[in-house]
């Protein structure tokens, strides 16, 4: 008898142990996730003294004011000489969006800076990857061979890796560079406590997995 409650007490300690281990390493891992969890999304390059074109993707309205602002600091540093803004090619309204964009860029920066930026319009893109093939098209059309891609911070690792995966099956020699910009949509301190940040952090990191395993 004696021998068998041993056995059982035993037992009992090791899972407890085991039970006690487990929750400390979910504990670890859960507040590094909570800490460092955004920082996966990130891949910031350090950009070239010069590219052809800083070229500023599609967002949400406060995301692509970011995006934009963003583009024209590297063509206010000299970084380059032209900025390439993706647009819709009509708006919900079926109205083209170019004449109000390059309206809204003179107001806000003013007709020298407006008068570096390109547009590139674009039909029904769903996805980043829609939107590099699209893109891609006007990038070659203008002899471009080096562009910084101007994208909220939070979604310039899986930009970067859709972007040179479609200049690869391209066959494009256009060199690459991912420039991040802060996002107002989404704050890394204390993300898990904003709804709208830690929506776009899970969307975010599904979206970066599966394009990890395409």
């Amino acid at each position: 008898m004696a021998f068998a409650n041993s056995t059982i007490i035993g037992s009992l300690v090791r899972t407890l142990r085991y039970v006690l281990w487990s929750a400390l390493i979910l504990i670890v891992l859960l507040g590094g996730l909570l800490r460092w969890g955004p920082s996966l999304l990130v891949s910031d390059d350090p950009l070239p003294p010069q590219v052809d074109s800083a070229v500023v993707l599609q967002g949400s309205v406060l995301g692509q004011r970011a995006r934009l602002a963003g583009a024209v600091r590297v063509l206010h540093d000299a970084g380059t000489s032209r900025i390439l803004v993706s647009v819709p090619r009509e708006s919900y309204w079926g109205q083209s969006v170019v004449p109000v964009a390059y309206a809204d860029i003179t107001k806000r920066y003013g007709s020298e800076t407006a008068s570096h930026v390109d547009f590139c319009e674009t039909d029904n893109v769903d996805s980043t990857e829609e939107e590099a093939v699209a893109l891609a098209e006007c990038i070659q059309e203008r002899g471009f061979n080096s562009i910084a891609v101007v994208t909220s911070d939070y979604h310039t690792r899986r930009a970067g890796i859709i972007w040179k995966r479609t200049l690869h099956r391209r066959h494009s020699s256009v060199h690459l560079w991912v420039h991040a910009v802060s996002d107002p949509d989404f704050h890394f301190s204390g993300w898990w406590r904003d709804r709208r940040s830690a929506k776009i952090w899970l969307l975010e990191t599904t979206k970066l997995v599966w394009t990890l395993l395409e």
